[in-house]
């Protein structure tokens, strides 16, 4: 199995963008058209348990059963039980889908999860990370002293509240007090989903592995996505009065983030967070539609970019073919991604001109337009002008070890849907060269002499189609790519 390192397993993020507040989320108020959907009430006498399992019941407890759960103190084990069989009630009522088994719960130690997902990230000299860290950098997202296992191990310690493992079938909390835990109902609620999804669907089945970091994130959309929706709805039940919900006396968040060191790197949170953000958007447009076995439907056949789920389109991305140029012993990494190559999608590149934008001024989006949101459910807008038109991308990480130390570089080719779509991408591209302190040569390289990014780089755009070369030194961008010598 591939992996981009972004989705191990399925999880919930607090997510903390330092100076970009999240908007609260406004479901439809209760008893309005776009109250949350639920089953009809249960033919039943008070709360007795029923003959035979139904909907909304589950493992002694109604969906609108008061439960006696004082979470001030930390929670019991009995308290745990109740809280978790209630949940798991409230999200068949909301979602219309039967859980086949009772869900395990257990609370785990932030130094340990973070411990077991440095291991998972593997060795930074592994090749998978040598390759993908040409992918972060050329998203100019981390750069050429961080490690991109260590950049995306750090920013998901700090910010993972909880999460289903579909192999151990099991929801793990990650909290800081593992000796009075509490359990905050909207993270109980996603990660029930979560299992109630791996119960009727499999999600160790290999169509929910992307072979692409974009086919991480659309894939991410719809289960992510479904998830997100019934905790908003849920959580617009609590917040209306209609169901009595257990409160929550702390937040279980993680670190601090930033975008500049000292804590998460915003650029992959904000990379990561797109499923969460676009796919209840996405996922409420299909059950507006056609109901639950729409959004069904969307889990047993998942969208294959992000383009899809962030303007709910069934647009796929037009083919890219590439043959390898390298010589003078530069050369790809045929054993990774597809063929030696990522696609990055357009919630990653979005993500890289708003990072770029953010910690270095770059001329590509207005930071504060993540805000910008107008649709049911969505938290952040990841629609702009130098990201739209997006029509694929194919990033090939390169490598020379022909010398004393091994160098790499790498060939981005982005494919647009019209010649203005690409003339954007260009123009915001070359702003972020231009804010990280390139000069242009004599022959059209751009040369960024220190920093993170210390690199030489062509970039040559021939009509709806943008080619990036990216090299240690100049000399090298014409070995690597030779057909776009000048």
């Amino acid at each position: 199995m591939r992996t981009t390192g972004l989705r191990a397993i399925f999880v919930a993020f607090l997510l903390l963008l330092a100076g970009c507040a999240a908007p609260t989320a406004t479901p439809g108020a209760a008893g309005s058209d776009n109250a949350p959907p639920a089953t009809p009430a249960p033919d039943r006498d008070g709360f007795e348990d029923p003959d035979t399992d139904v909907l909304g019941w589950e493992d002694g407890y109604w969906y609108d059963e008061p439960i006696a759960v004082d979470q001030s103190d930390g929670l019991n084990d009995s308290e745990l039980e109740a809280y978790v069989a209630r949940g798991m009630a409230r999200v068949e009522h909301i979602r219309e889908l039967e859980f086949q088994q009772s869900v395990p719960v257990n609370v785990i130690s932030r130094e340990d999860y973070r411990s077991s997902n440095a291991d998972r990230s593997g060795s930074p000299d592994s090749e998978f990370n040598r390759w993908n860290d040409q992918v972060w950098e050329a998203l100019f997202i981390t750069g050429e002293s961080t490690g991109s296992g260590e950049a995306i191990t750090e920013t998901t310690g700090s910010a993972v509240l909880g999460f289903y493992s579909p192999t151990d079938d099991e929801i793990k909390i990650v909290t800081d007090s593992t000796g009075a835990p509490t359990i905050d109902n909207a993270t109980l609620i996603h990660e029930l989903v979560h299992a109630l999804q791996d119960q009727n669907f499999d999600l160790t089945d290999e169509r929910y592995r992307g072979q692409t970091q974009d086919g991480e994130l659309a894939v991410s959309g719809v289960v992510e996505g479904d998830a997100k929706l019934v905790e908003l709805m849920y959580t617009e039940q609590c917040a209306s009065g209609a169901w009595d919900c257990v409160s929550t006396p702390a937040a279980n968040g993680g670190g601090g983030s930033s975008g500049d060191g000292g804590g998460p790197n915003l650029g992959i949170l904000l990379t990561i967070f797109q499923p969460y953000s676009d796919g209840p958007v996405y996922m409420n447009a299909l059950y507006e539609d056609g109901g639950w076995e729409a959004v069904n439907d969307a889990l047993r056949n998942p969208p294959v970019s992000s383009e899809q789920t962030i303007h709910v389109t069934d647009e796929e991305p037009v083919p890219i073919a590439f043959e390898d140029e390298g010589t003078n012993g530069w050369a790809t990494f045929p054993e990774q991604g597809v063929e030696g190559s990522d696609t990055v999608g357009e919630a990653s590149i979005y993500a890289m001109f708003w990072y770029q934008a953010r910690v270095s001024g770059a001329e590509t989006v207005d930071p504060r337009s993540i805000v910008d949101t107008n649709a049911q459910y969505d938290t952040y807008n990841y629609d702009a002008a130098a990201s739209d038109g997006w029509g694929n991308d194919r990033l090939f990480p390169y490598r020379n070890e022909a010398g004393s130390e091994t160098e790499y570089g790498y060939v981005w080719v982005t494919q647009w849907d019209s010649d203005g779509d690409a003339q954007e991408f260009e123009d915001a591209y070359l702003n972020i060269l231009d804010a990280n302190g390139a000069t242009q040569q004599a022959d059209g390289i751009y040369v960024i002499e220190s920093g993170e990014f210390n690199d030489a780089f062509r970039v040559v755009r021939t009509g709806d189609r943008v080619v990036v070369v990216n090299g240690p030194e100049p000399a090298d961008i014409d070995e690597i790519r030779p057909s776009l010598a000048s």
